[in-house]
Order: C-alpha cells, then structure tokens, then sequence
C-alpha cells in the first residue's frame, strides 16, 4: 500500500466497524485504523474487555477522532449494537482471538461486538491471531470452519512468522495492517458484480536480461503501476494472477504472483495464463533487446581493457507474439511509456498490437514515469477515443482504468 494514504476507493464514505480483541496483535489494530480513516472511512472500534488490557481505548480515539466502544449497555444508548450493525459497511474483527472465535461461532451475544455481528447484514472479515498451537487445535480450526462456511465470514491469515516472546514462530501471526485494510477494501467492493468470478492477468516491473551472472540489461521500472491493478482488480472481487519481474514493492494482497526475470520467461509466464484471462494489462517495462550470449563468468575489466562491445538481439514482443492466445471476448490493455511524440507513437502501438485500451504517459513528464508514486496518463481507445487524465496516484490511475475496462465489460462506474 502507499505510504502517502488519501481518501479514495473504495473506503471514502464508507462505515468500517473495527473489532479488537484480547491479542497482543491488538497494538497492531491502532495503525489499522488510523489507515482506515486516512483513506477516507467512517471508522467506529469497537473493544472487548480483553483488548482494553493490551491498548487504550483513548489510543484508537486519537487516529479515528471517535470515542472508542467498549460496553454493551452505555450513554451510546441500549440498542448501540443495532445502530452499529446497521449503519457498517463492514465489520473487521483484528485480531481475533481463539476466544472470540468459539464465541463468534456459538451465536454468543455476551459482549458490546458480538451482539454487533448478530445484528449486522454487512460482510465480516476476521483475521485471527494467536499461538501456533493454540491455532492448530481441531476445535478452534472447526470455529473457523463454522464462521467461513456457515456464517459467510471472510477470513484473513493468518500468517507464519514471529509469535509473542517465547512463543517462537509459525502460523498463527495477525497478518499485517496493510492487508487488513485491502481484505476490508474487498469487502467494500463486493457489491460491483462487474469484477466477480472474472479472471484478470497483470504484467509488472522489469525484466533483467543477464550480461554474466552479476550484471544484467534492464531499466529503472518499480513495478507501482502493475502492482496497483493487480491489487485494484483484486479488491473488486476479480481472481487475478501477476507476472511480475523483480520488484521491491510488497506483493499484493491476495494474488496469484509469478515471478519471473528475463522477458523470454515472461513470454511463457503470460502464454499460460493468458487464454483463461478475461482482462489483461500489460503493464511491464519488458527488455526490448538482451545480450545475444550471457556470460558464464563474471566479466573482469582486465580481460577486456578499456571498452567492451556486446551484441543484442531482440526479445519475444510478449503482447503480439501471445496475441492469438487471447480469450474471445475479453479486454486487453497496453502501455506505452514514450518520451516524444507520445500521441501518435502510441497510437500506433495501440493498433499494432490489437489493443482494446492503451495507457500512455510521457517519461520526461515531472510526477510520471519511473520510480514515482505518481502518474499523468492519457487513456487511448479505438476510434481515435484520446482522454487525457489528471496528474494523480497510481492507486487513483489503477482504478480509473478498472472503471474504463469495467465500461467495456458490461458494468461499472
């Protein structure tokens, strides 16, 4: 997720009850508010009595500007839990304890949230936390069971890794803040059928083209944008699978990633994937040339003075050449990063390549480009359809282009 977090979709407006229970994962619960309400949402935590143990109440009323709810029966009025579980959007319960669990699964109505989630019709995420044994045990694993397939509740994690002091590490760790707010973002975003059950592929990030086996030919692309569709696409209920070249960004939550490095792998990569997709972006930054031979040790200057010449050949052109491998029907979208004539090069490129959509934007351009949170996009269609979009976070460009395929595809905004 960006670090510089803004009100946008799908959490601007929306009401999100945040659950926090008795976990030490419960400090982690803080930060997920606090993005929560930076992206725009109506945030209303409510606390069991085991959570006041591990955080304060005031903690979350400082990122949220809202009290927090602690008690069933209170000044908020007896029928609290009726207004709260009419009014969310969704209900997040972070971290989830073995004990909320067993209490969520009886149908318990014994506390301030689990009367909230009787009396609620939005979608419920849960995201449990505790210790690896503890999560291992056939009861808590039949709780969990019980709340997904019967209740309907959607479960994040948990993950493997560092439990509490002492506790060692394994499966049973809260997923991180940042993933809890995308599964809540896919929450919100189940209510546009324009994205469900569809199959979406992505192509992201740079490929390396190897030199020796320490050096390699590639180009300065991050990954942002693709990763950003991918993640977009996901949230709006779509399965999507992510072909990526190597990238430091965190992988996106809930999504089918290949990796891969050269551009012939990525040509095989997206000739697998491809004839089940029915949206494709290829976003990638892939290699237009490689070296015509790689070498198998590492290149010394003093093997070779003071110049060294290597040949390049071209690489696979991934869009064309997996053309015929297209779904009937479905929407594919190109990219063009240019740095003159960006109209009509990409133009060209959009009728090249058979193209329903194409993506430009001008790598000379100050915010757009490479290595930028950023982009200013102009959207091609067929026809000679150009709209150019404003400066704007490539979240924001994700999801303009989604609303722009969504168009094609039936539905949408």
């Amino acid at each position: 997720m960006s670090a510089a977090l803004a009100p946008r979709r799908p959490w601007l407006g929306r009401h999100v009850v945040l659950g926090v229970t008795g976990g030490i994962a419960a400090y982690k619960s803080v930060q997920v508010a606090r993005d929560l309400t930076r992206l725009g949402a109506t945030v209303d935590v409510v606390m069991t009595r085991g959570a006041q143990k591990f955080v304060a109440p005031l903690s979350f009323e400082g990122v949220t500007g809202r009290a927090a709810l602690t008690e069933l029966f209170s000044s908020q009025g007896a029928a609290l839990h009726i207004r709260l579980g009419r009014d969310a959007d969704v209900v997040c319960v972070a971290p989830a304890t073995a004990d909320f669990l067993a209490r969520a699964a009886q149908g318990r109505a014994d506390d301030l949230l689990c009367t909230t989630l009787l009396a609620t019709r939005a979608p419920v995420v849960v995201c449990p936390a505790m210790n690896d044994r503890m999560f291992a045990h056939p009861q808590v694993q039949a709780n969990l069971a019980h709340i997904r397939d019967r209740l309907g509740y959607r479960v994040a994690g948990p993950a493997e890794g560092l439990l509490a002091v002492g506790e060692g590490e394994g499966p049973g760790r809260m997923v991180e803040p940042w993933q809890i707010v995308e599964h809540v973002g896919r929450a919100l975003g189940a209510d546009d059928p324009t994205w469900a059950d569809r199959t979406v592929l992505v192509t992201a990030g740079p490929t390396r083209e190897a030199l020796d086996p320490v050096r390699y030919v590639g180009n300065r692309s991050s990954g942002r944008m693709g990763f950003a569709l991918a993640q977009a696409a996901w949230r709006r209920g779509a399965r999507v699978t992510l072909v990526t070249g190597p990238s430091s960004l965190d992988l996106p939550e809930g999504v089918d990633v290949i990796p891969v490095e050269s551009a012939r792998e990525m040509h095989d990569a997206v000739a697998n994937v491809l004839p089940a997709a029915d949206v494709s972006f290829f976003a990638a930054a892939v290699a237009d040339f490689r070296p015509a031979e790689a070498f198998q040790q590492k290149v010394k200057r003093g093997d070779t003075g003071p110049t060294l010449s290597v040949e390049l050949v071209a690489n696979p052109d991934i869009a064309s050449e997996t053309r015929p491998l297209r779904k009937a029907g479905s929407v594919t979208v190109g990219f063009a990063l240019e740095t003159q004539d960006l109209l009509a090069n990409a133009a060209r490129k959009l009728e090249a390549k058979g193209f329903d959509l194409l993506v430009a934007n001008d790598a000379t351009d100050e915010g757009a480009g490479f290595d930028v949170a950023t982009n200013r996009v102009t959207v091609l269609g067929p026809g000679g359809q150009v709209e150019a979009l404003p400066l704007q976070s490539k979240e924001e460009v994700a999801e303009a282009i989604l609303d722009r395929v969504a168009r094609r595809l039936g539905g949408g905004r």
